[in-house]
């Protein structure tokens, strides 16, 4: 994660008190009035000049220090996803190898604990694969191998990973393929997109969810797909924010939804990877969301 510079702000605020002492000298002189007129007008010109630029100086700093607030805010918010993320999969696990250690469950038992054992390890692992996503995402200088995708498989693939992840009924999520379905792109990273675009229109989705997934032609020769769902909905003033990193939608979702914030921040980066663009659209609250995804298409 890339650290801010606090030197700009620092000099800016060296300087604003270098400007505020001078300031303070020459209006002493010119109160004194122990000057001609000229040298007066002079130092009123200086003034208005100088307190200018303080008023200008501080207003951006203010605007700064509100920036990193909230940066601190959401990086805290992070963390503490991620405590949770990791912290509740270990404890289940530690409490099943105790039980299977302590006693000796029958077959039917051992199996059961077997099997969400099995889940939380995938939920740790797809902890860690969003963090190093969400850093390789960062990278301005990774290499993308472009191919032709064909989407139907892509998505296919990708709506069958996160039914059977959420282990949702087969007509979860519905797919509506368009005349062009190939894609210019690399496939582990556009796999990666719309893995987590499905995962989110599911994950905040009243149940039992309603998903749909379109394919369509764009204009220039460009192929659109469209993630839709009937969930929470996004309010106007957040549709651009939920593509920054660690922002996630109003503070009862975060409490109610599992997630880092980093879902929406890793698709645009890498959607942007591939030359293509990616926008969100709401009616707000209650009303469902839609992700479309532009990219090149490939003949």
């Amino acid at each position: 994660m890339a650290r801010r510079s606090y030197g700009t702000p620092v000099a800016l605020g060296i300087f604003l008190l270098v400007l505020v002492v001078v300031l303070a000298v020459g209006w002493q002189f010119l109160v004194l009035g122990r000057d001609p007129e000229d040298f007066d007008t002079v130092f009123l010109v200086l003034g208005a000049v100088f307190f200018l630029l303080v008023i200008a100086g501080l207003v951006w700093l203010s605007w700064w220090l509100v920036l990193e607030i909230r940066v601190n805010q959401r990086q805290r918010a992070f963390l503490d996803a991620v405590t949770h993320e990791m912290k509740t999969p270990l404890a289940s696990l530690r409490l099943y190898l105790d039980t299977l250690d302590k006693r000796d469950p029958d077959r039917e038992r051992r199996n059961e604990f077997l099997a969400r054992m099995r889940d939380d390890v995938e939920r740790l692992d797809q902890t860690v694969e969003q963090v190093l996503a969400a850093a390789r995402a960062e990278e301005k200088r990774v290499r993308v191998e472009v191919e032709t995708v064909v989407l139907s498989d892509l998505l296919r693939q990708c709506i069958r990973d996160v039914a059977a992840h959420h282990h949702l009924p087969e007509d979860t999520v519905r797919l509506e393929l368009g005349p062009c379905d190939r894609v210019k792109g690399d496939r582990s990273e556009l796999q990666l997109v719309f893995r987590n675009l499905i995962e989110n229109a599911v994950k905040y989705s009243d149940t039992p969810a309603e998903v749909s997934v379109r394919v369509a032609d764009a204009d220039d020769g460009r192929v659109e797909v469209e993630i839709a769902d009937q969930g929470i909905g996004i309010p106007s003033g957040e549709l651009r924010k939920i593509f920054q990193r660690f922002y996630r939608v109003g503070r009862d979702v975060q409490r109610t939804a599992a997630g880092l914030g980093l879902g929406l921040y890793i698709v645009r980066n890498l959607v942007r990877r591939q030359g293509g663009r990616v926008v969100a659209r709401s009616d707000g609250w209650g009303h469902g969301s839609r992700f479309v995804v532009t990219l090149r298409g490939a003949a």
